[in-house]
């Protein structure tokens, strides 16, 4: 039976979720070099539409289809008996459960870009979005939202309830953190890394981006009970609390190790507590999503001081921002999970270890499936040609190689590409 306050807040809360997109490009593009602005903002644009596609006409079938333990069917490929009757145990229109989903998948496509800006073709990264939202994501999340065999009853499964994933730790956070490190390593560095200061351009985006996502997360944690429940109301007050802790515990990371507090620390510390909750947000105390958001800090702060002494260049972090504060989620579930306040187990720090088991499992085959899959994409792209930019189209920078246009003009004008010699990139300058 639909519910209408259930209906206002699900769709509300989709909207909320779609915005994230929006503000992930903000802060994605306060962290790259001006002449790449541009380019890394219409990275996350893209996914609106490829994404969105892609999921209407078989991305939301194979997570949500019945299928098997592994992947959905095509039951509901395109869109197939979804309207506005509700889904079973729901008080939502079908519809609007689809559109609640769709945003998910549309904002964790976009999140994978953080790993390959500056430096891939535009072209091909539209065609990696597109299949990477049917074969990697929608696998994913059939395995804790659609039926899959991490939900529950499979003989491997410690517990009969199988892994608990409130909004998206093991699709959306893992499958896009362990996605970006297989796409960093088959794109590969870019030319100037390692030899020159890669500084973010503008750090009011970088916070602004991080308020606009984390303004977002109430709707995407909060709706993700799919109704005006105690599971959404949870999740919603968790939203604030571990991210607020996280943001904390970043500030004294900070300070010991430098003696100043940075801006661009504080919008990845937002992400990474609001990452952190994503799937614990219903199964865990107020109480505990407060320690999760110091916990959380201290693997995503040691991975992302590390990450810049290797070799690779998984540009904006998605690994430890989303990877790590995942997985960590993820794990924390198993200890500190309890019943009186989720209704669905209890972890070991009330008694009963199965439930670690399942969450320990979710962490060993979400990783592996997202790396291993993504990196499969990105090899047959890379084979059949063009995957990244020359070294001298990237030194002249993604903006005007892509799209024509600039972030910022600056000078006599902007530079043009004049269309004789669309490969050489023979440059003019614009009109004054």
């Amino acid at each position: 039976m639909i519910d209408s306050g259930d209906t206002a807040w699900t769709m509300a809360s989709g909207a909320l979720v779609m915005f994230m997109t929006i503000g992930l490009g903000v802060f994605y593009t306060g962290l790259v070099r001006p002449k790449n602005g541009l380019n890394t903002f219409m990275m996350c644009v893209a996914a609106l539409a490829v994404v969105t596609i892609s999921w209407a006409l078989i991305g939301y079938s194979l997570a949500f289809g019945e299928g098997s333990g592994f992947i959905g069917n095509f039951d509901h490929a395109f869109l197939k008996d979804v309207g506005f009757e509700p889904r079973e145990g729901q008080t939502v229109p079908h519809l609007v459960f689809f559109m609640f989903q769709a945003t998910f998948c549309i904002l964790t496509a976009a999140l994978v870009s953080g790993a390959v800006v500056e430096r891939m073709r535009f072209v091909p990264y539209l065609g990696f979005i597109a299949i990477w939202s049917i074969f990697v994501y929608p696998v994913m999340a059939h395995w804790v939202f659609g039926g899959g065999f991490l939900s529950g009853g499979e003989e491997f499964l410690w517990s009969d309830g199988g892994t608990l994933d409130f909004a998206g730790g093991v699709p959306v956070e893992m499958g896009s953190g362990f996605s970006a490190l297989a796409a960093a390593l088959i794109v590969g560095a870019r030319k100037d890394y390692g030899r020159l200061a890669l500084l973010p351009h503008n750090t009011i985006y970088v916070l602004l981006g991080a308020g606009i996502l984390w303004f977002g997360w109430f709707g995407f944690n909060g709706g993700s009970g799919i109704g005006t429940n105690n599971a959404s109301v949870l999740a919603f007050a968790n939203t604030l609390l571990t991210p607020a802790c996280t943001l904390a515990t970043w500030f004294l990371l900070d300070y010991l190790r430098r003696r100043r507090i940075t801006a661009v620390g504080a919008g990845t510390a937002i992400i990474v507590g609001c990452v952190g909750i994503t799937p614990a947000g219903a199964f865990v105390s107020p109480a505990w999503a407060m320690v999760l958001g110091v916990l959380v800090t201290l693997p995503c702060y040691a991975v992302i001081v590390w990450r810049p002494r290797t070799h690779v260049d998984e540009t904006l972090d998605v690994l430890a921002a989303h990877g790590i504060a995942g997985l960590t989620g993820i794990l924390f579930i198993g200890f500190a999970a309890q019943i009186a306040w989720n209704d669905a187990a209890d972890g070991l720090f009330y008694g009963e270890s199965q439930l670690l088991g399942d969450q320990f499992l979710a962490a060993i085959v979400a990783p592996a499936y997202a790396f291993i899959a993504t990196y499969l994409i990105l090899s047959v792209i890379k084979a059949i040609g063009g995957l990244r930019a020359s070294e001298r189209e990237e030194a002249l920078g993604m903006d005007v190689i892509s799209h024509g246009e600039e972030a910022y003009v600056s000078g006599e004008g902007a530079v043009l590409v004049t269309p004789e010699s669309p490969r050489d990139h023979e440059l003019v300058a614009g009109p004054g």
